[in-house]
């Protein structure tokens, strides 16, 4: 079936691929949800001279207000209005309209799109309809409207400010083939908008609410990343190196390819330099890296990988290093994921880094999503081929505690390293495995160090108390 592109990638996978010519689509919301913006920016996406895109207005803000209102997104065209994008008001006709009849409306709209073939019709708003006429007027004129443009092949895109209980009786939404809610919540420090493919015939569409963001390039949409079921790729039975010395013997040969890596540590202990020396080793194999980060910006990253002999800046100019920082104060969950998703896309990325977990998981405050929102997002990078490798912040003083209750399980291997009190007056580093799924590790306590080349395992450590967190991490051997 040959589907109308939206302009938006991600939502047409979302709408199942697109929409379908000579379909109707009512685009359900309420105000500053979205609507006008992403109906105008479908209207840039796909009118041509040869087909156009009409968009009626009922009693809306007059046209000069909406162009000047599109004047600051990219999408806006200002040489297309009026030959590819013609914007028509129908508040006359409304004004002149008896309490029975929008019969010349409907003509009007129907010649329109027999004559000219418009690829899409837009009606802004189809919920105001119902202030001139009765439901059983309105319920007669929205059948033949749509009934007979479907015959010109045009998508017949309805507008409205509708309430989840007008959904749930508007003849609107029993005469279309699909129906989009977009939804808008006030959320402190940032609002969150949404949306959710009710309806859509034809379509095998993604369930779920997605995130929305209107930005400089218009309405953008990030798929729930729970809505995807990626197929699993089968083990290579390979090791990755880690890219920190001494660290892979301690694995039994380096990071099974493919697995989900969670290191666990205090600040200040080392976790980021370890991602850096992640993705250093990937680099100098020839391999492509995405590394996204919450706190420390691309070229805080970068001058911090050189002072360890690492030069992530040419990497990042030839496209085998992606740094994407991501302010904490407005992360959304759904945009970190489809970051990564499209990170992925083309098949060359073989190492996926996050840091921190704990700042993912306190700013995106949605605790009860978070254990499958995990799941899925590990299950995407694991099917792209890609080795995941995440930090997550424990506490710093007292004895350490599991930051992650209930989700250990979804990672494969759970690296530690925490602070050690000696007897000497000084405070070290120490690392262990915790956990590694179907492969054989050393149990054992090490010695770890930060160098000038980065994060250094050493020698196995004896006579040591608090292994298991019930107490402080301590040395026992009295130096002489």
């Amino acid at each position: 079936m040959k589907w109308l592109p939206t302009g938006l990638t991600d939502l047409d996978m979302i709408l199942g691929g697109g929409l379908r010519p000579g379909s109707v689509v009512v685009l359900a919301g309420p105000p500053g949800a979205g609507k006008t913006i992403l109906a105008q920016q479908i209207c840039f996406a796909n009118a041509t001279a040869e087909h156009k895109a009409v968009y009626y207005t009922t009693l809306a803000e007059p046209h000069s207000k909406l162009v000047e209102h599109l004047q600051g997104f990219a999408f806006f065209d200002a040489d297309a209005l009026g030959p590819r994008v013609e914007y028509v008001h129908l508040g006359d006709m409304l004004r002149d309209t008896g309490e029975h009849d929008l019969e010349p409306l409907i003509d009007e709209v129907v010649r329109k799109a027999l004559d000219d073939e418009p690829v899409l019709v837009v009606i802004d708003s189809t919920k105001m309809l119902r202030d001139f006429v009765s439901d059983q007027a309105l319920r007669m004129a929205l059948y033949d409207l749509s009934s007979r443009v479907s015959h010109s092949r045009a998508v017949l895109l309805l507008l409205g400010e509708y309430t989840p209980e007008d959904m749930q009786t508007g003849v609107e939404f029993a005469l279309a083939d699909g129906i989009v809610q977009l939804t808008y919540q006030a959320r402190e420090p940032v609002d969150r908008r949404g949306l959710r493919v009710v309806k859509m015939r034809a379509a095998t569409h993604l369930g779920g609410t997605h995130t929305v963001h209107i930005t400089a390039d218009g309405f953008e949409v990030h798929p729930r990343v729970e809505s995807f079921q990626p197929e699993e790729r089968p083990s290579q039975n390979r090791r990755v190196p880690s890219g920190i010395a001494g660290l892979d013997a301690v694995m039994g040969g380096g990071i099974p390819h493919g697995d989900a890596t969670l290191v666990l540590g205090p600040s200040g202990a080392g976790k980021t330099i370890g991602c850096l020396g992640f993705v250093a080793e990937g680099l100098a194999r020839g391999e492509r890296c995405l590394c996204i980060t919450f706190q420390d910006t691309a070229d805080q990253l970068i001058g911090m990988a050189a002072r360890f002999g690492w030069d992530f800046e040419t990497a990042r100019a030839t496209d085998r290093l992606v740094l994407s920082h991501m302010p904490i104060g407005n992360l959304d969950l759904d945009v970190l994921a489809s970051a990564i998703r499209h990170g992925l896309d083309d098949g060359t990325t073989t190492r996926v880094v996050i840091d921190s977990l704990a700042e993912m998981a306190h700013a995106a405050r949605e605790v009860d999503r978070f254990p499958a929102y995990l799941r899925s997002l590990v299950s995407v990078v694991r099917a792209a081929g890609a080795s995941f490798w995440i930090t997550s912040e424990t506490r710093t003083f007292g004895p350490m505690e599991d930051p992650l209750i209930g989700l250990m399980f979804l990672f494969h291997n759970v690296i530690q390293i925490r602070y050690i009190e000696h007897h000497c007056a000084e405070i070290g580093r120490a690392i262990n495995v915790l956990k590694m799924r179907n492969s054989d590790h050393d149990t054992g306590m090490f010695a770890c160090h930060v160098t000038a080349e980065g994060i250094s395992v050493g020698g196995r450590m004896e006579g040591i108390t608090g292994i298991l967190g019930w107490s402080v991490l301590r040395d026992c051997h009295i130096p002489e």
